[in-house]
């Protein structure tokens, strides 16, 4: 065989094989899809105080692993008790204010008592007095006095039910459906609220990061001063729009961890993102900018889903640890034995990259 006639050979055997590699891309990008942009994250929480204070002491320490209610810095206390004792005192001001006002109560309805009873014997004299200037037996005069004696008789009655009422709507409702008690042990219960936020507790399981409180430090409430990484495993998969045509919630994926070559740990698709941040449109006012390009090959849109790993992690990756994942859509009968070689020849290749 002559040099040129091999060199042909070489070159269809070259053609063939670039053909044949062609279309198993094409096949496998649809039915067994695979990519290195995926990522280990761990839920971060932003640790932040509920009240204003300087802080008395750091419990934990940087990187610690910590349980779930465990206390991870406390802030000093000596305001938030004074409060609590302020609020006690104010329940107890409003006890002796509603008994104070039930005293005025039942003195006011005995005065609204001997009221009556006097409107009563002025109202009789009256009726006595009209009978008897008929008979011309008493002067006009002594008939408007009593006259006048029953309407103020009468006027008192009025003015000891008036009296009656202001006091029962100063009193309010009874027992501990009172308005005064109630605010008075709302403002208790909020300092207690208070107090017992001076310890600042983990939400989660996690671990403490980039720890930088100090003792002596004032911190706000609301503003974050410490980062807890929890214990909870999401990883998200970022594919081609077209790779995931076929993919359903629930299909069979295979992850390899960068960190942990040779292993591929099984895994199912949990969750789709809607969309991207370029599907997203700002209500600003604006017109729309439309982005230009002189590209003949524009670059595809990547969507992200979310795996669910079947068996727990024995060591847990750093959040942002990099991994890849392989994803079996469907029941093909030829693509599980060939996403088998595929992903096994990249595990083996995180050996040396």
């Amino acid at each position: 065989m002559t040099p040129d006639q091999r060199f042909t050979r070489w070159v269809r055997v070259a053609l063939a094989a670039f053909a044949l590699l062609f279309v198993y891309f094409l096949v496998a990008d649809s039915f067994m899809p695979i990519t290195p942009e995926a990522r280990i994250l761990r839920p971060v929480t932003r640790i932040a105080p509920e009240v204003s204070a300087p802080v008395s002491e750091v419990v934990v320490r940087d990187h610690q692993q910590v349980a779930k209610g465990d206390v991870l810095f406390r802030l000093k206390a000596d305001p938030f008790e004074i409060a609590v004792a302020d609020a006690e005192l104010k329940v107890e001001q409003a006890e002796q204010e509603n008994a104070r006002l039930n005293a005025e109560l039942a003195a006011a309805r005995a005065a609204l008592a001997a009221s009556q009873a006097t409107a009563r014997e002025r109202s009789g004299e009256r009726q006595r007095a009209e009978s008897l200037i008929g008979r011309q037996s008493i002067s006009r005069q002594q008939y408007e006095q009593q006259v006048a004696a029953a309407n103020t008789a009468e006027a008192d009655v009025r003015a000891a039910e008036a009296q009656i009422t202001s006091l029962e709507v100063q009193l309010g409702e009874e027992g501990d459906a009172n308005l005064r008690l109630r605010q008075a042990r709302n403002a208790l219960e909020k300092a207690r609220l208070d107090l017992a936020r001076t310890e600042v507790r983990a939400f989660e399981a996690g671990q403490v990061t980039n720890l930088q409180l100090q003792p002596g430090d004032y911190v706000q409430a609301g503003q974050p001063v410490l980062a807890l990484v929890s214990d909870t495993l999401d990883i998200v998969a970022d594919f081609r729009e077209k790779s995931l045509r076929h993919v359903r919630l629930g299909d069979e994926a295979k992850v390899i961890l960068d960190a942990l070559p040779g292993h591929i740990f099984e895994g199912r698709v949990t969750a789709l993102d809607a969309g991207v941040r370029e599907g997203q449109i700002g209500a600003d006012g604006q017109l729309a900018d439309i982005p230009t390009s002189d590209r003949w090959v524009r670059d595809a849109q990547r969507l992200r889903l979310h795996v669910a790993l079947d068996e727990p992690l024995v060591v847990m990756p750093p959040s942002g640890a990099r991994a890849s994942v392989q994803l079996l859509p469907g029941e093909h009968p030829l693509a599980h034995p060939f996403a088998w070689l595929q992903v096994h020849l990249i595990s083996w290749l995180h050996y040396v990259y």
